[in-house]
């Protein structure tokens, strides 16, 4: 099984952005569109608050109707954030994500946060995962016939 650890070094970008509590929902909108990213961990100073994803935009701009330019990202964050540890593994955050039907878990490692983690990163390891099983279990049947 693969670590968090794992997942983020394969990941192309490692930098995991964040935004003010007290920032425009419109901004953090338009990060995540310039970044092509779903979420943004939300920071207040140097704390962690909470996370803004574009599931909170939909149910809690769009359709209430509010304006994203003049309500703040606390008005609409998640405030209980999970977090995951590099040692953690890929099933270990699935079964969080599936438990608590989140599709992006922030990495931390000695008290700083270190990566982001979405559902998709974690798809993609999975699947990778299974190919190579496949791949090992062909080559075992036909006798590494072929190679």
């Amino acid at each position: 099984m693969t670590s968090v650890a794992q997942v983020l070094k394969s990941k192309s970008e490692q930098v995991v952005h964040t935004i003010g509590a007290s920032d425009s929902v419109f901004n953090a909108i338009r990060l995540m569109a310039d970044k092509q990213i779903g979420a943004l961990v939300v920071t207040d100073g140097d704390s962690i608050v909470g996370i803004v994803t574009e599931r909170d935009y939909a149910r809690k701009i769009v359709l209430m109707d509010r304006s994203s330019k003049t309500t703040a990202v606390r008005d609409i964050m998640s405030p209980h954030v999970r977090f995951v540890q590099l040692d953690q593994t890929t099933y270990d955050c699935m079964a969080l994500m599936t438990e608590r039907r989140m599709r992006h878990l922030p990495v931390m490692a000695d008290g700083k946060l270190v990566g982001m983690v979405s559902i998709g990163d974690l798809v993609k390891d999975i699947i990778a995962e299974q190919q190579f099983t496949i791949s090992q279990l062909e080559h075992y049947i036909t006798g590494g016939a072929g190679t």
